[in-house]
């Protein structure tokens, strides 16, 4: 230890007297990973030394600042959580681990729907619905309602099945492979559900843990999105795209691109996981004939760079994109994270029929206005 240990304790001492929290986690820095403080030791003596069976669960993150993305620190923060509080302690309860990847609150609380829907137990992890879009408040609340209860993280020892999404997540040591390893619980890896294949999988999953099938109102939500495609196949087809963000959204949002008729012309991460282009090619039929270019561990400049060789109709990503879409003149499509210059971000929808709905129709609108604004006449019917 190089000196932060008694700071840390005193940081503890002070959050829970202040704050009286359900669990503490603690994440590292790049100060910290650099100079080697054992962060795990110096909890582990903080909590010998001052052992409380009614206090704070503490979880300790490692978090460097220098090594991967934010979403590796993300599911890092998952697993961690997992590893240090779920037990088997009722083989009996059944129920539905889902572990949904980094989506807006918006698609949280559509998760949550859905497995209501079904009739399924479950635990969420994490689950932000409500802490990161909530209502006004009448007062100050020193920790806000929502997220998911200490009990449930427990409870996840005990679960029939895990359902983790992200392609390129189900190629790490997740936390739905740790519980599968610890309680043998079976973890059902599958993309994020965006567009109808991706959404067919998610279902399907549901359905065999939980023994039903898809609710009728599901049924109907994917047969008006199929009746969509059809109207508006004539428009999207062949359209080019640039899509960038965290692996597993592009790869998921390209999927559902190639879907609808559009070419994902060039998909860009600043992730390194190295499997963004073979999981691009099981989702993408006739990957190879057209053309895709995929880049990994890339900023925007890189992307900017090879946007201008990829003669794309629209880009579709977070705000960072934005600098690029406009010297070049391209319309942004905002989805994901950050979204910090227009508002409603975390009431976009992506996930399910009813997110690919809204996709679609976005997308689709966006493209028959470039070519409205771009006609020498205008035109006031489709």
């Amino acid at each position: 230890m190089f000196g932060g240990g008694a700071n840390l304790k005193l940081a503890v001492s002070n959050i829970i007297k202040q704050y009286q929290p359900a669990l503490i986690g603690v994440g590292t820095t790049c100060l910290s990973e650099t100079i080697g403080d054992d962060v795990p030791l110096i909890l582990r003596e903080y909590i010998l030394k001052n052992h409380d069976p009614e206090g704070p669960a503490v979880v300790s993150v490692s978090t460097p600042s220098y090594s991967g993305t934010h979403i590796d620190g993300f599911h890092g923060a998952i697993r961690a959580t997992v590893d240090a509080l779920a037990k088997k302690e009722n083989p009996d309860a059944g129920g539905i681990n889902l572990f949904p990847g980094m989506l807006s609150p918006a698609d949280y609380r559509h998760y949550k729907e859905i497995l209501s829907d079904f009739g399924a137990r479950y635990q969420m992890l994490p689950d932000y619905s409500q802490t990161l879009d909530g209502p006004m408040w009448t007062e100050y609340q020193k920790i806000p309602a929502g997220g998911t209860p200490i009990k449930e993280i427990v409870a996840m020892g005990d679960a029939s099945g895990s359902i983790e999404l992200g392609r390129v997540l189900a190629k790490t040591k997740s936390a739905g492979k740790l519980l599968a390893d610890k309680f043998a619980i079976p973890c059902h890896s599958i993309g994020l559900p965006i567009g109808i294949k991706e959404t067919d999988l998610f279902f399907d999953r549901i359905s065999a843990i939980t023994g039903k099938p898809m609710p009728e109102k599901y049924v109907q939500e994917r047969s008006r999105l199929i009746d969509a495609y059809a109207d508006g196949h004539k428009y999207v087809f062949e359209a080019r795209a640039v899509v960038y963000g965290e692996e597993d959204l592009v790869i998921g949002m390209a999927s559902f691109l190639s879907e609808i008729g559009v070419v994902p012309a060039l998909c860009a991460s600043g992730g390194k996981s190295g499997h963004l282009k073979a999981m691009l090619r099981d989702v993408i039929d006739d990957f190879d004939a057209k053309g895709i270019t995929v880049m990994e561990g890339v900023d925007f400049v890189e992307i900017g760079e090879a946007a201008k060789k990829a003669h794309a109709d629209f880009f579709i990503g977070n705000s960072k994109g934005y600098k690029i879409a406009r010297e070049m003149k391209k319309p942004l499509i905002r989805i994901g994270f950050p979204i910090h210059d227009r508002m409603g971000g975390a009431r976009i929808v992506h996930i399910g029929y009813r997110g690919a709905q809204q996709l679609f129709d976005c997308i689709t609108n966006t493209i028959i206005q470039c070519r409205q604004d771009a006609s020498p006449i205008g035109y006031t019917y489709m």
